[in-house]
């Protein structure tokens, strides 16, 4: 096998309540296919500790970042093998620019432009959503052997992005080249998730618990008698809006005393209504773009309803479908190395600043 290049790349989360880090090497043959090696990807998470706030408080979120940055590092530099090394074998620092809270952001960023000159190495913003896109793109034995490859998909390929903070959808004609075809005007798909729990008075974070609920409605045959609302799903647009569903929610519910399977039905309905639309309008995005495939990124699609609906969409479409392994639906440090990899040249001129910027888009609206 010959290699074309060959990179250990470091990447460094802090876009929200997550601290991470994670160490790769990353072989590209000559043929284009990416080999990577996953040496160390250490996620520290902080839901504990934001959980009695209902979300996530931003000034605790950063001093966490703050307190946890340097043992991360040295945890993630034991497992590769590079403790006690002065200068670490790495050739690129990359680190998560945007979207996500911008104090949490520049506490990375500050954090990773110190490693930079203690190192002698460069250091390159990365972009949040686009490491959830390369995230899912890879495939491998995973947990087994950290080994995978990192697979094209067929282009045009759409990208659905399903977060706590983002609904979007993306035209891709190749990795750095998109367009927003669609995205929430208001909620995101994961704070509806948390807003509609929490008025079922569940705990923060309220997506496993409204999946969980659902599930076991399913399976008792338990069903809301009147149905939530599926907002926008008849909108021509490719856009979403959930802010609906959550009023839906507030007044079905006001003044009453909710059973548990009561709640259990409500769950059950929010779960399909949001699926109903994420479904509709994906299903849309994939004919009006002609997309060869379907890429579908972050954390919310850790929910098996949700995932089992778009294999059906895709099987129904005959097209591949690219998730994430269930380590790699969360925000971690491993996605931001490997699109470090791919904006590799920037860091070279410099041409990409270290600034944080909470609302960066992944691309522009068409």
């Amino acid at each position: 096998m010959i290699v074309s290049s060959y990179m250990k790349i470091l990447g460094i989360e802090t876009s929200c309540d997550e601290t991470a880090i994670a160490i790769i090497d990353i072989n590209e043959t000559e043929d284009g296919v990416l080999h990577v090696r996953v040496l160390a990807n250490e996620i520290l998470s902080q839901i504990e500790l934001h959980r009695p706030y209902g979300g996530v408080f931003p000034n605790l979120a950063k001093r966490e970042h703050e307190k946890n940055l340097k043992p991360i590092l040295e945890q993630a530099l034991k497992k590769a093998g590079f403790s006690g090394t002065k200068n670490p074998p790495v050739d690129l620092i990359a680190v998560t620019r945007g979207p996500g809270l911008e104090p949490c952001l520049w506490t990375g960023i500050t954090f990773a432009e110190k490693l930079g000159k203690e190192w002698n190495i460069p250091v390159i913003p990365a972009h949040h959503m686009e490491g959830h896109i390369l995230a899912s793109l890879l495939s491998g034995e995973g947990m087994a052997e950290h080994s995978f490859t990192l697979t094209m998909p067929e282009f045009p390929a759409l990208a659905l992005l399903i977060s706590g903070g983002h609904t979007e959808l993306v035209l891709m004609r190749g990795v750095g080249e998109y367009q927003i075809v669609g995205k929430t005007r208001d909620d995101a798909v994961g704070e509806c998730f948390d807003k509609t729990a929490r008025i079922l008075g569940l705990p923060y974070p309220g997506g496993p618990e409204i999946s969980n609920l659902a599930d076991m409605a399913r399976k008792e045959n338990l069903k809301l008698k009147t149905e939530l609302p599926r907002p926008m799903i008849h909108s021509k647009d490719l856009d979403f809006s959930f802010s609906g569903l959550k009023t839906a929610v507030l007044y079905g519910t006001k003044g009453k005393t909710l059973s548990k399977d009561d709640i259990k039905e409500y769950a059950r309905e929010i779960e399909e209504s949001i699926t109903d639309v994420i479904i509709s309008k994906t299903g849309k995005a994939i004919e009006v773009h002609n997309a060869e495939s379907l890429i579908v990124g972050g954390g919310v699609i850790a929910n098996q309803f949700i995932r089992s609906a778009l294999k059906r969409l895709t099987d129904s479409f005959d097209m591949p479908l690219y998730l994430p392994k269930a380590i790699h639906s969360t925000d971690n440090a491993l996605m931001i190395a490997l699109a470090g990899y791919f904006s590799r040249t920037e860091a070279k001129t410099g041409s990409l600043p270290l600034k944080a910027i909470g609302t960066v888009p992944l691309g522009p609206k068409i």
